[in-house]
C-alpha cells in the first residue's frame, strides 16, 4: 500500500469518525441527557434537571453562584464510558478488518470530548481566554445560548452537523427573549424587518 493511499484512507476514516462524533454527542445530548433512558436518570437528571435549571437563557446562562461550578462539566468518570462507549464499534472493526480501525477513533472521539468540555466550560464561564474571541466559538455559543433557550433544539456543542441533519438547527431566535450580553455572545433575537425601498420610475 502506498504512503499515499494510506494518508487518504487516514483522513476518510478521520472525516467519518468527526461526522460520527457529531452524531453520537446530539443523540447522547437528545435521547440520554433530555430524558430519561430506559430505566437510567442519572444522566437526565444531572443536565435536564439540574444543569438547565440553573443556567437559562437569561443572565443565569452565565454562572452567577460559584457553589454552581460543579454543574458545568460532566463527571470525571464520563469521559472513559463515553468515550469507550463511541469507540466500540471501531474495536469490532478493528478486529474483523485491521487492527488500527480503532485508532482514528480513538483520536477523534478523545478530542471531540475534550473541545466539548473546554467549550461548554468557557460559555458558561467566560473569563475572555483565547479560544472565546475566535469567530467559530462566537456562534457556536449563540448556538448553545439557543438550546438553553429552546431544549428541543441546538443539541450539538462541538459541530452543530448533526443538528443540520436532522432538522434541530435554530439560527436565530423566533421570538425575544432576554438573552444575556457580552463580547462574546451574539446577538440571537429575530432579525428586524427590514424596510422595503420603493423607488419612483
Amino acid at each position: 500500500m502506498s504512503i499515499i493511499i494510506l494518508v487518504l484512507i487516514v483522513i476518510g476514516a478521520v472525516i467519518l469518525n468527526v461526522v460520527y462524533a457529531s452524531t453520537f454527542e446530539w443523540l447522547l445530548h437528545r435521547f440520554v441527557m433530555h430524558r430519561p433512558f430506559l430505566k437510567m436518570r442519572y444522566a437526565y437528571e444531572k443536565h435536564a434537571l439540574t444543569h438547565h435549571r440553573i443556567f437559562r437563557s437569561d443572565e443565569t446562562y452565565h454562572l452567577s453562584r460559584a457553589e454552581d461550578k460543579h454543574t458545568i462539566p460532566m463527571k470525571w468518570w464520563n469521559a472513559p464510558v463515553l468515550i469507550a462507549i463511541a469507540v466500540f464499534p471501531s474495536i469490532i472493526l478493528s478486529i474483523l478488518f485491521a487492527w488500527w480501525i480503532w485508532i482514528p477513533s480513538f483520536v477523534v472521539f478523545t478530542l471531540y470530548y475534550v473541545a466539548y468540555e473546554y467549550m461548554h466550560w468557557c460559555m458558561h464561564l467566560p473569563r475572555k481566554r483565547a479560544v472565546e474571541r475566535t469567530g467559530i466559538f462566537f456562534r457556536l455559543n449563540g448556538h448553545h445560548l439557543l438550546h438553553h433557550r429552546f431544549m428541543g433544539k441546538n443539541f450539538n456543542v462541538v459541530l452543530p452537523l448533526a443538528d443540520l441533519m436532522f432538522g434541530t438547527l435554530c439560527r436565530r431566535s423566533p421570538l425575544h427573549f432576554a438573552q444575556p450580553q457580552g463580547p462574546f455572545i451574539p446577538n440571537v433575537q429575530p432579525k428586524k424587518d427590514i424596510p422595503t425601498i420603493v423607488t419612483l420610475a
